[in-house]
């Protein structure tokens, strides 16, 4: 707050006292080193959450034949869940802080977005890898930028602009057309459903997300979720047993390395991230997920879209894009100062 002005003549040639407590406060701008420096880690956060997270696809769907859904899910948040553990009581060792637990609403909150995102999200994922590969799915799945951008705009006041409606037309016009190509049966269209389901799921858990690391910490944040998340998958407990009797080795470690490494790593790594960004752009980041799942899934599943697939998800991006990339603000051009006579 500033002081009232008092109703004394200045000269003109005086200083403004104003303008002089601006300059001071402002103090000089950053170096571009610095600025550079700091934003690094936030790179370097997204860069492996993409990564992950595109694996991820893959490890569902290799794991997918000898796991069901459910049991999938457990197996997967129990690892994430000694994963997590493990991150916080090293933060917690090294820094000699306790970390601070939500309580009341807030906990509740935290509660609600864990089972929403670690075990329905993770339920519905699975079950569409049930019935398409991983490169298909993935496409689907990414229509969740555009769902987080509208719920963004919506609920956190980061804009609504009007070109996210073309965006919106055009990746709902490209999930179209992967329903198309890919409905040769129930099962496909099953799977198209499940899949937009968990782009829903997952668009709601990264807005919830973002409005609660505004009151608690996103490592804390993400340990209590996922502790949820598992608790609410214990009914599946039986079909996990059931399941890891007769898997082979191969697809037992792949259900490991989901929890340990997309589910502990990444979402870690991505609660950092959206702590410093916006719920669109954070969302925005997982962009290259799609491109890199397609090759993955290529090089280990052999596994291929069908070129119409392609269009569609071509399409589904494109549109993501339009809804959720910020526009290019154009510098004003400044006055030209009159001719003195």
């Amino acid at each position: 707050m500033t002081a009232p002005e008092t109703p004394t003549t200045t000269p003109v040639d005086a200083p403004r006292p104003a303008a002089a407590a601006t300059t001071a406060r402002s103090g000089p701008p950053p170096a571009p080193g610095s600025a550079r420096r700091a934003a690094l880690p936030v790179v370097l956060a997204v860069a492996v959450t993409v990564l992950l997270w595109a694996s991820a696809f893959i490890g569902v769907r290799a794991a997918g034949h000898d796991y069901e859904p459910g049991s999938l899910a457990l197996g997967r948040q129990l690892a994430g869940s000694v994963g997590v553990t493990a991150i916080l009581a090293v933060r917690w060792l090294r820094s000699g802080t306790r970390p601070v637990l939500p309580r009341g609403r807030l906990l509740v909150a935290v509660l609600a977005w864990g089972v929403g995102w670690f075990s329905l999200y993770n339920l519905a994922l699975n079950a569409a890898e049930q019935h398409l590969d991983a490169g298909t799915t993935a496409l689907l799945v990414n229509v969740a930028p555009v769902l987080v951008a509208v719920l963004a705009g919506v609920l956190l006041g980061e804009g609504f602009p009007r070109r996210l409606l073309v965006g919106m037309a055009a990746a709902f016009a490209g999930v179209a057309v992967i329903a198309a190509a890919t409905s040769s049966g129930e099962r496909d269209v099953l799977g198209v459903a499940l899949g937009l389901t968990a782009a829903v799921l997952y668009a709601g858990g990264a807005t919830s997300q973002k409005r609660l690391l505004a009151r608690v910490d996103a490592l804390t944040m993400t340990w209590v979720g996922c502790l949820a998340g598992t608790v609410a998958l214990v009914p599946f407990a039986p079909a996990l047993a059931a399941d890891a009797a007769a898997a082979p080795p191969s697809s037992t470690w792949a259900v490991v390395l989901l929890g340990l490494g997309p589910t502990a790593v990444a979402f870690t790594t991505w609660g950092y991230a959206l702590s410093r960004l916006s719920a669109g752009r954070a969302a925005a980041t997982t962009y290259l997920v799609p491109p890199l799942v397609v090759v993955l899934s290529w090089l280990v599943l052999a596994e291929v879209p069908a070129p119409v697939t392609f269009a569609g998800g071509a399409l589904c991006l494109a549109g993501v894009a339009v809804a959720t990339l910020p526009r290019r603000r154009v510098a004003p051009v400044p006055p030209v100062p009159a001719a003195r006579a």
